[in-house]
């Protein structure tokens, strides 16, 4: 997914020029020039949410946006609100936090939830591998729990926690959802409930079914994937790394904090999706290990579509507000 989605650049042909970049004559690449991104409205012109911009590592770039739903801030809504942490999509590559791609989501999702967001900005790959942008979103718990930002002590509630990320950022989500099981007492109050993965990016050595039919596909291709990898996986890394293909080998405890915390876990996809058997892996091993484990995968649609489709982020939302309600520890 990228910020050029609706550009008429066809990614079989120039997966670079789809990217938003240009491939250099050393093999590094030059980003080209993209729109700008979508500013906060803190000022009550946004007729859904309200956003706030905050740093949350000068030293790396790395920063936060928050949303917050209009009726939040009226003296007669007297609730506090599931926390929603949010890594975005993009391969490790691309998009940022107010990339106007993830508007629409996360409109979605503050309101129809409704939820506080926050939504974490990474470093980005290829100027910074892998684990980089795990790092910088296991850090973003850290300084939610510490920030003493008002507007997450006015209106989340930190024990009603989850991670969540499209595509690169469900990636993210699994991965540094499994780093934080081990660590829960380090981000008291902030209680994690469960993670939710939206079409989640994975890959791997041997090319799956659904990679090999949908190989041209037009949002995310073969072309565009193995390049994405490429770029953000260890120097020398192979295909069947865990950050890529977490199904491989997976040790025989690696879930028993997750479970001893009731963690659930939701993962979403559908059959337009190159990835979807990557996915549906995923779900059917968690459920193998005995984790509390929902899939939910439609037919049609393509990688990310509830960020392109209206009527998808709504379904979306529905499932999360559902997921979210029974995830809640009490």
């Amino acid at each position: 997914m990228s910020d050029q989605i609706r550009q008429p650049i066809d990614p079989n042909v120039d997966p670079y020029g789809y990217m938003g970049m240009t491939k250099n004559p050393d093999g590094s690449i030059t980003r080209l020039p993209h729109p700008p991104g979508t500013p906060p409205s803190s000022d009550h012109s946004n007729p859904f949410h309200l956003t706030k911009d905050l740093d949350i590592n000068q030293s790396k770039g790395t920063w936060a946006r928050i949303f917050v739903p209009k009726e939040a801030f009226d003296s007669s809504f007297a609730q506090k609100l599931p926390l929603i942490i949010y890594f975005h999509g993009g391969g490790f590559v691309l998009c940022s936090v107010n990339s106007p791609v993830f508007d629409a989501l996360y409109a979605t999702i503050v309101t129809q939830i409704p939820a506080v967001v926050v939504s974490v900005g990474y470093r980005l790959a290829p100027e910074h591998r892998l684990p980089a942008a795990y790092d910088d979103c296991f850090e973003a718990l850290h300084w939610i729990k510490k920030s003493k930002e008002e507007w997450l002590e006015n209106f989340a509630d930190f024990s009603k926690a989850f991670l969540m990320g499209t595509s690169a950022g469900g990636n993210i989500a699994y991965h540094v959802g499994l780093r934080a099981s081990t660590h829960v007492g380090d981000f008291e109050p902030l209680r994690i409930n469960g993670l939710i993965l939206h079409h989640p990016f994975f890959g791997g050595t041997e090319r799956t079914e659904s990679e090999l039919r949908l190989a041209n596909d037009k949002v995310i291709p073969l072309a565009v994937c193995d390049l994405m990898w490429d770029f953000s996986l260890p120097l020398g890394a192979g295909r069947d790394h865990e950050y890529c293909n977490p199904t491989k080998e997976i040790k025989s405890d690696q879930f028993d904090q997750i479970k001893a915390l009731g963690w659930m876990i939701f993962v979403n996809g559908c059959d337009g999706d190159p990835l979807i058997d990557r996915q549906i892996e995923l779900w059917k091993k968690l459920e193998e290990k005995g984790v509390s484990v929902i899939g939910k995968f439609d037919e049609g649609g393509c990688h990310g579509c509830g960020l392109f489709d209206p009527h998808k982020a709504e379904e979306l939302a529905i499932r999360m507000k559902e997921f979210v309600e029974s995830a809640t520890i009490s």
